[in-house]
């Protein structure tokens, strides 16, 4: 970093990117406390339909960070419309299976506040843009490009350009987050590479307008996968009235998005839907499927996360709300170190707890993109490629049993309520009990408060509907007692830690201790981003508070301030 020279900004967090990763990262450290700036190279939010699905945990940290959730809830997509996903040859044509698509009913009311729903990406970004531009101590550029940086002892200075007057702005910060997408300049700057497979299919992808309610009225979904291989790909409902996506997939040795004029690209979604459209066509582009880890998630000041960190498949709907789990992870570190109840050791475990979920995560999605080829080898299709092989297999009752086995293989794929809430750090900042118990699926979410999992949700009352996850404050840790309230709190002293004194009065909160695995002495430590740090499972663990504490505050004794 230059002597003296001349900041044009300087922030405790400089964000790059403003997809909804960056935008909540921003949202985050806001409510943290944090002075913000998330600079994006576009000129504006989304405005082109991109990802779809909001899973139950994204949600759950939206509520935490207090967003407006009726505005957001409203902006997703009605489960009357997109609770299904529907495999048809051609989407007017024979239905060869249907599934639920995720778990979007009241059931899931008993394992979260706030079930999956679709929300499309670019209805969902121009919220968190209000949220952040009302945010206190955040602001927000578009048209503003990261260009480099040089990473100080306690700063790093990065040069912004201003893609409309070409001019160069030093940004001082504390910290660079990376949210700057699969080409990440951050990333690149830092030297980290990506580790898989860079490119496992091509696919154009048409943006359209039309109003297909008519079309789809007997079996409405989110997801209409056309089998025909005279019409393969995929139908994706931002909205059955006006929004559509078509995945067409390329070669993309001999084919490129260019070579697509709105005509032939009508004539690709017509002959899918099988029918003349009154379609007007919006966008084209190519989209290009990877399955990639970073092999590091940054250090120091500068960290990645989101799509800059990792790329998944789009088969299970993971790359979004997989990002928003890893700004929400590292947010409460980074303000936790800033104000100085936390050493600097806290943020290496970011990556020690981020990148093992992100595998899981690319290896999921890649299985649920694999299954998917079961489909074209029942019918057949995979060996010859024809609307009359289709047709044939179809209408072959000895083949129907294999047909039906196929769809039902891919059930996993759009049930994955186990992966996203059951997600579980085994290292990192939090203090083992040696409990490995069962755990949870893909599908079948088992609540657990072994250390590493997400605090299990219960609710708190009938009429507020509020819930055990609404009682963890964004900015410190949280203690749960059960019993014996006041030798714990002795105990936790003057720690920067909010204390929960949890009533057993009432049988669902007793049920909750039961489900935690703690006795009525016991107690639990649960972090900022509503993960178990620790368990007591009853007060004869009471002298291991401390410990507890100091994993959590990154070898820092909260209670003397030393090493």
């Amino acid at each position: 970093m230059t002597a003296g020279t001349e900041v044009d900004v300087d922030v405790d967090v400089l964000i790059v990117g403003a997809g909804p990763v960056g935008l909540l990262g921003g949202i985050l450290a806001s409510r943290l406390g944090l002075t913000t700036l998330v600079i994006e190279r576009r000129d504006g939010p989304q405005t082109a339909p991109a990802a779809h699905v909001v899973n139950a945990r994204t949600y759950e940290i939206c509520r935490q960070a207090k967003l407006d959730m009726p505005r957001i809830l409203a902006a997703g997509k009605n489960k009357a419309d997109a609770g299904h996903v529907n495999f048809v040859t051609r989407l007017n044509g024979d239905l060869i299976g249907r599934l639920p698509f995720e778990r979007q009913g009241e059931t899931c009311l008993a394992f979260t506040p706030t079930p999956l729903r679709n929300l499309s990406q670019h209805r969902f970004e121009p919220i968190l843009v209000d949220e952040l531009r009302s945010a206190q101590g955040a602001a927000l550029r578009y048209g503003n490009e990261w260009q480099h940086c040089e990473s100080g002892d306690d700063a790093v200075m990065s040069s912004v350009v201003d893609l409309a007057t070409g001019a160069t702005a030093p940004i001082r910060s504390r910290y660079v987050i990376g949210c700057d997408g699969a080409g990440s300049g951050v990333r690149t700057s830092l030297g980290i590479e990506m580790v898989g497979p860079p490119l496992l299919q091509s696919f154009l992808m048409i943006h359209f307008a039309a109003n297909l309610r008519a079309l789809t009225a007997e079996r409405p979904a989110v997801l209409h996968f056309t089998l025909d291989p005279e019409a393969a790909g995929t139908f994706i409902a931002h909205d059955v009235e006006s929004d559509w996506v078509f995945m067409h997939a390329i070669d993309p040795s001999v084919e490129s998005a260019d070579e697509f004029d709105d005509d032939s690209c009508l004539a690709i979604i017509e002959r899918a839907a099988g029918v003349e459209l009154n379609a007007e066509i919006l966008g084209k582009g190519t989209w290009r499927m990877s399955s990639q880890i970073a092999a590091s998630m940054g250090g120091g000041r500068i960290f990645l996360a989101g799509d800059a960190a990792h790329r998944f498949p789009p088969t299970g709907g993971l790359g979004l709300n997989s990002g928003v789990q890893d700004v929400h992870g590292l947010m409460w570190r980074i303000a936790a170190v800033v104000s100085g109840r936390a050493s600097d050791a806290l943020l290496d475990s970011y990556e020690v707890e981020r990148i093992p979920v992100a595998e899981n995560n690319a290896h999921q999605s890649l299985t649920n993109a694999i299954k998917l080829a079961e489909l074209p080898a029942a019918l057949g299709t995979d060996v010859e490629p024809t609307t009359e092989q289709i047709h044939a297999a179809m209408a072959d009752p000895s083949k129907s049993a294999r047909i039906a086995a196929a769809v039902e293989l891919q059930r996993e794929h759009f049930d994955l309520l186990g992966l996203q809430l059951g997600y579980t750090y085994e290292n990192g900042a939090l203090l083992c009990d040696g409990d490995h118990g069962e755990p949870s699926s893909a599908s079948e979410y088992r609540p657990t408060a072994r250390p590493g999992a997400r605090l299990p949700h219960a609710w708190l009352d009938e009429g507020a509907r509020r819930s055990t996850l609404d009682l963890v404050p964004l900015d410190r840790p949280v203690l749960f007692t059960f019993g014996c309230h006041g030798t714990w709190a002795e105990r936790l002293g003057v720690a920067n830690v909010a204390l929960v004194r949890v009533g057993l009065d009432t049988p669902a909160l007793g049920s909750w201790r039961k489900l935690c695995d703690v006795t009525p002495t016991g107690a639990l430590l649960v972090r900022p981003d509503q993960h178990v740090a620790w368990r007591a499972r009853s007060a004869e663990q009471l002298s291991a508070l401390t410990q507890a504490l100091e994993v959590v505050n990154g070898t820092l004794n909260p209670r003397n301030g030393t090493s």
